[in-house]
């Protein structure tokens, strides 16, 4: 009977899986039809979304950070906000406040007017431009789901995410994200220029007399059915034992071997976990029904990266964090 009852469970994930994995990967070309030359960036945010994670995206300006998080937004069937980072913002003008009403008659109360954070999709656009306070407002809705505010707790939609973005040149006037908020990220994703044949593209989509539409491809409801299948999804032991060789031999000490002595601190059990979840939805993107080594290599850099340091003295031997999770990598692949 309870052979059964587990080939019953096993047919309706398979079930799940296909119908889930063929909804996925038509956002994923309703995507492509408006966003040229960034695969990688994409399937990455895909992967933190469906993994139920927040991402930190990092790229120069005009490389369509911010048009991804909309068509995201449309495609997925999200209700999307967008909040501008400066360095005036206040943590009232991200979470909300509360304001005092007069009724005709003559009594007052409060009333709490909700801020940008209350939407499902949140791009935070250059995040490390508010002040730490700002910053550490948004800390509590990504880790916790609800804010609080004047001592009343306040629940955030289902789904939440956060899509951050930062640009990587201009350091003056801005406020380095501290290493909580960093940890918070489940993906840090690089976005790069796009190839010659990408930007070809871009140039007479974008200059012509009508643009690509995104479309509607899921909507909330099938996002969260997603992330619940993600996290059933089976994983092999292999597979666990390269999550855990690879995040543990990432910190300082014995583990890392003679790479030990560049890394100044490391990831936490958090970078385990979300390693854990980027590859089963890695796997359900792919239309596969379980993660493999080479998904645990192909996101190691993107889940450590941010959640690690070197050693001043690595630094000054012009090592680098990506450099270091590339030699950690080569002794599992």
């Amino acid at each position: 009977m309870a052979a059964d009852s587990v080939e019953k469970l096993e047919d309706v994930i398979v079930r799940s899986a296909e119908q889930i994995a063929s909804d996925v990967r038509a956002a994923k070309e309703a995507i492509a039809t408006v966003i040229f030359g960034q695969e990688r960036v994409v399937d990455n945010t895909l992967v933190t979304i469906l993994a139920g994670g927040h991402a930190l995206l990092i790229g120069v300006p005009g490389l369509a950070k911010t048009k991804l998080v909309e068509t995201l937004g449309v495609v997925l069937g999200l209700d999307a906000k967008r909040i501008q980072f400066t360095p005036d913002l206040m943590p009232s003008d991200i979470l909300g406040a509360e304001v005092l009403d007069e009724s005709t008659g003559g009594k007052r109360s409060f009333r709490f007017i909700a801020g940008p954070v209350f939407a499902q999709l949140l791009m935070a656009d250059e995040i490390n431009r508010a002040s730490p306070r700002t910053q550490s407002a948004l800390l509590q809705a990504m880790q916790e789901q609800h804010i609080t505010v004047a001592g009343a707790r306040h629940d955030l939609p289902k789904p939440f995410h956060v899509l951050a973005t930062q640009n990587p040149l201009e350091q003056e006037g801005t406020y380095p994200l501290p290493e909580a908020q960093l940890d918070r990220f489940l993906m840090e994703i690089d976005v790069d220029y796009p190839d010659r044949d990408a930007e070809r593209r871009i140039l007479f989509d974008t200059t012509g007399a009508e643009q690509s539409a995104p479309k509607v491809s899921m909507n909330a409801e099938l996002l969260v059915s997603a992330q619940r299948l993600v996290r059933r999804l089976p994983v092999g032991d292999s597979v666990v034992e390269a999550i855990l060789s690879l995040v543990r031999s990432a910190r300082p000490g014995p583990e890392a071997g003679d790479l030990g002595k560049l890394i100044a601190w490391g990831p936490g059990p958090r970078a385990s976990q979300s390693l854990m979840l980027a590859v089963r939805a890695r796997a359900l993107l792919d239309g596969r029904l379980a993660p493999s080594i080479d998904d645990v290599l192909d996101l190691a850099e993107p889940v450590l990266k941010h959640r690690m340091a070197l050693t001043f003295s690595a630094r000054a031997e012009g090592r680098t964090i990506a450099e270091v999770i590339r030699q950690l990598k080569s002794r599992i692949g």
